[in-house]
Parts: structure tokens; C-alpha cells; sequence
């Protein structure tokens, strides 16, 4: 896949699937520009140094003003892979208003707002653009969110986001689409839980791989759909 000086942000880089992504990004000739909340977070993308990398401190991806004049900057801008996100495990009984918000801040919310700032940019341009926003297995199979509920919520909302807005925009030439990974085998996941099956988990780089290819010129015709990337699980 060609991304050659296409711009492309990509939220969440520091995370392992936004690694992942970034990686993939960079082989194929993309610019990638990637918000971080904070300068700890900056510090830990790995490829921040690289000169295809723009790395800036942003703030709350869930703050309106800041994501605006961030993607204002951005021209042009191609794609938008919107990975950031939080994750939070307890029964509805036992989750707090606090913890409610910040699901929806961090997964939907914050999804949200780039979405609305990324087609504002590329509405700008005559060749449209791409968005890929991550989803997770719970936001299409609800019983397995038991447990979850305030992630699950938050998640399915992003997969009816991704399916309503590729309707919105689809006459500008802007391909919305998402992923919903199960567990990925990562390094957090196998020390959360050590007695799990690692094969039967996606890798990110295969996950990665499905995100760039909906991010990319080669995706002419796939909108609104929420691609399950389950792996073997």
C-alpha cells in the first residue's frame, strides 16, 4: 500500500496496536502525526524521533477546542486512525458516575470529536479521506460486555459512530470504517492474564494490518462496516 506524503494521524500511537500501526504507516511513506495527552506519553512512542513522525502534546482528545485547532493544522489530511482509548472492568452495580464519564470521555467522546474535526479537514480537499476508528468485540456481541458494562456502552457507541457517519459522509469521498478486536496479545493482556491461550489471540501487527489497508487509497468501495479482527478466540 502507497501512503507516500499522505498525512495521516493517528491517535493512540503510543499503545501497542498504535505502534503497530505507525510501524506499517511509516513502511508504506506515510507522515504520521500523533496527539499525545501528555509529555509522558510522547516520551514512550517509539518513533517519535523518526522523520516521518510529528509528535505533539495535545491535551484531552476529549477536549473540543484543543482537538479542533489540532487537526486544523494538519493539511492535508488523508486519513485519521482514532485508537486512543481507555478500558475499565466492573459490574454496573459497582461503577461510579466518575468512572462512567471517563469511559465515555475516553472511548467515545474523544472518537467523537476527531471524527467531526478529521472530516471537517478533509471536506476541504476534492480527494476525501479515510477514518478507521477501533470498536472491540463487546460493541457487537453485548452479553460477552457483561462485566464491562460502562466499556462496552462506550465502545458500542463508537461501531454506531463509525456506521452512521460513513452514511453522513460518503458523498465526499470519505470512507468511514472500524475494527473490533477481541484481546490482542500484548504485553499487558498476558500478564493480566498469565493462564490464558496466547495463540488463539489476534497479533497487533494482523490487526495493524487490516487498519492501514481501510486507511488506504487501495480501500475505494469499503464504508460503514465494523471488521471483526478476533484471531482464532
Amino acid at each position: 500500500m502507497d501512503f507516500r506524503d499522505r498525512h495521516v494521524v493517528v491517535t493512540g500511537g503510543a499503545g501497542a496496536l498504535g505502534t503497530a500501526v505507525a510501524a506499517a504507516l511509516i513502511e508504506a511513506g506515510a507522515i504520521c502525526h500523533v496527539p499525545c495527552v501528555h509529555e509522558a506519553e510522547a516520551a514512550r512512542f517509539r518513533f517519535r524521533d523518526h522523520k516521518q513522525v510529528v509528535v505533539t502534546v495535545t491535551g484531552s482528545l476529549a477536549g473540543e477546542a484543543a482537538i479542533d485547532r489540532y487537526y486544523q493544522g494538519i493539511v492535508p489530511l488523508w486519513a485519521s486512525i482514532h485508537i486512543a482509548g481507555g478500558f475499565a472492568a466492573a459490574p454496573l452495580r459497582e461503577t461510579t458516575e466518575a468512572a462512567i464519564r471517563q469511559q465515555l470521555d475516553m472511548n467515545l467522546l474523544s472518537c467523537m470529536l476527531c471524527c467531526r474535526a478529521a472530516i471537517r479537514a478533509m471536506s476541504t480537499m476534492s480527494s476525501g479521506g479515510r477514518i478507521v476508528n477501533v470498536a472491540a468485540r463487546p460493541a457487537l456481541e453485548w452479553r460477552t460486555g457483561a462485566g464491562m458494562t460502562a466499556y462496552t456502552v462506550s465502545k458500542a457507541g463508537v461501531a454506531a459512530l463509525t456506521v452512521a457517519l460513513a452514511e453522513e459522509v460518503a458523498k465526499d469521498g470519505i470512507l468511514v470504517n472500524a475494527v473490533a478486536p477481541s484481546i490482542m496479545d500484548t504485553a499487558a493482556n498476558r500478564q493480566a492474564m498469565p493462564k490464558a491461550d496466547y495463540a488463539l489471540w489476534p497479533k497487533v501487527e494482523e490487526v495493524a494490518a487490516t487498519v492501514v489497508f481501510l486507511a488506504s487509497p487501495e480501500n475505494r468501495v469499503t464504508r460503514g462496516a465494523v471488521v471483526p479482527v478476533y484471531g482464532k478466540s
